[in-house]
């Protein structure tokens, strides 16, 4: 049997309904978070979703991450394996015959460059997209019949119709999309299930015309390819209004939502209001920064609540509140399977030990202008002197935003590029200041940083959230560190 007789119903879908996983499947209590760049790794998703929970791995850059494993030697031939499933070999060898090297890179050689997002990409990027989206998810669901999904990013439009699709020709069961608005996502997911040319309208600062990013599956396989699952789509939200608003219109109505409060980690949603500060320079929430769950509850779709959820008490509060259960990402991100190099967990986990871990909400560090969690560690760019040694460049560009040179004609930046550069483009110094490189700093966090022919190593920047009562309590438990088995048995309590 072939990945994709695997992966298809035996029952005929029709032109307009894509197949999708039967409804009476029970909906996972714990949604793993799908967290930076690889550290919701396919390991940490395999292994929750072995217990039952949905494991989730992150979407976000993987065409680099790949592209750099290979060139790495692919340790384990894990990558290898993967893509030998891959419906269209001579695609998948493509990509091999670029990036594998036996035996790794030798010492000081810089990785492999690939091309940055744009409106009209190479064939060469969307294949390289497609396959390594399809790399992860099927490593991830190796070898069990529990649940995975992807997190994609809205921020990066770009990589979403190519990188979705990769995962669906993996079966993934879950999309989980938040840092924006998915109003597209279920539309594009029905149409990518049908193997049928889609295209996501694209935000382009000072346009003064309709600009999409546009993906025709087909042109790329070669076509004749049977109709795949579409996942169900979750998207991640923190207010309950636009749980509301997705709602409205079928071609926006997601299969289901995320609340995610202020104190998750990674990228934020803005504090409403007026924005003030901290004498800490930290944005302040209030209460109406609390979505309603009531209101959530009664648009009649299955939710869960994220930020401040990782213990067997929350857990059971989201719950009684009518949530269908939590996501968690911290506790997950320090458990064994993750990504996260090795040197950084052993790092956190001793400064936890210690009680000095500290967590800030950085209004600054990153490109999108949403507040982001800073773990504070040595080493790490949350270091002000690392910060202003690092030479500020752009050559993964993940966060780059689209934005109109002349009409029909575009451009791209990012506040955290050279400033001459950015001003050169339209941009200010102002919106310039304190950002920080996350594409760079969020692959060193997985070992995958670049090493610049001038000797120059990208250096990290951990995001964790800032409820810490759960990774406290598991390293009570566990000394030594904790698997993903243990956290979700410390969920269920």
């Amino acid at each position: 049997m072939t990945l994709l007789e695997m992966t298809t119903s035996p029952v005929t879908a029709s032109p307009m309904q894509p197949l999708m996983q039967p409804l009476s499947r029970a909906l996972p209590t714990i949604i793993q978070g799908g967290m930076g760049v690889a550290v919701s790794s396919w390991q940490l998703a395999r292994a929750v979703a072995q217990t039952g929970q949905l494991g989730v791995v992150s979407g976000t850059a993987l065409d680099a991450v790949i592209a750099r494993r290979l060139q790495d030697g692919d340790e384990g031939g894990d990558i290898r394996r993967a893509l030998e499933h891959f419906p269209v070999p001579a695609l998948a060898d493509r990509i091999l015959q670029k990036y594998f090297r036996e035996g790794g890179r030798a010492p000081g050689i810089p990785y492999l460059p690939i091309a940055k997002l744009s409106q009209h990409p190479l064939v060469k990027s969307l294949e390289l997209s497609v396959v390594a989206n399809f790399a992860e998810v099927w490593l991830a669901k190796e070898g069990h019949d529990g649940l995975v999904g992807i997190n994609f990013l809205e921020k990066v439009q770009l990589a979403t119709p190519s990188a979705a699709y990769g995962a669906m020709l993996a079966g993934v069961d879950y999309v989980l999309m938040g840092a924006g608005i998915p109003a597209e996502i279920p539309a594009l997911l029905n149409a990518l299930a049908r193997h049928e040319a889609c295209a996501l309208d694209l935000h382009v600062e000072g346009s003064s015309t309709r600009y999409s990013v546009e993906f025709d599956p087909d042109s790329l396989t070669g076509g004749g390819l049977p109709p795949l699952h579409r996942p169900r789509f979750l998207a991640i939200v923190a207010a309950h209004v636009l749980a509301v608003y997705l709602t409205r219109e079928e071609s926006t109505r997601p299969d289901g939502f995320v609340i995610e409060g202020p104190r998750a980690g990674g990228h934020n949603a803005p504090p409403r209001g007026r924005g003030a500060l901290d004498e800490d320079g930290q944005p302040v929430y209030g209460p109406r920064d609390d979505a309603d769950l009531a209101k959530v509850a009664a648009v009649g779709l299955p939710f869960w609540v994220a930020g401040g959820y990782g213990t067997p008490d929350r857990v059971a509060d989201a719950l009684a509140l009518g949530a269908a259960g939590v996501q968690v990402g911290t506790l997950f991100a320090l458990a064994r399977e993750s990504g996260l190099d090795d040197s950084l967990w052993a790092q956190v986990l001793g400064e936890l030990e210690g009680s000095g871990l500290q967590i800030r909400t950085d209004p600054l560090a990153s490109s999108t202008g949403f507040p982001f969690k800073v773990a504070t560690l040595p080493g790490t760019l949350s270091d002000g002197d690392l910060y202003e040694q690092r030479p500020r460049l752009c050559d993964l560009g993940y966060l780059r935003v689209p934005y109109e040179r002349t009409p029909g004609v575009l451009g791209y930046r990012c506040p955290a590029e050279p400033v001459a550069t950015f001003v050169r483009k339209g941009g200010s110094a102002e919106e310039a200041a304190g950002r920080k490189c996350l594409c760079n700093a969020l692959t060193a966090n997985v070992g995958l940083g670049q090493t610049r022919r001038d000797g120059y190593a990208e250096v990290p920047l951990v995001t964790l959230g800032t409820d810490l009562a759960g990774v406290t309590a598991l390293l009570a438990a566990h000394p030594a560190g904790w698997s993903a088995a243990d956290a979700v048995a410390y969920l269920e309590g």
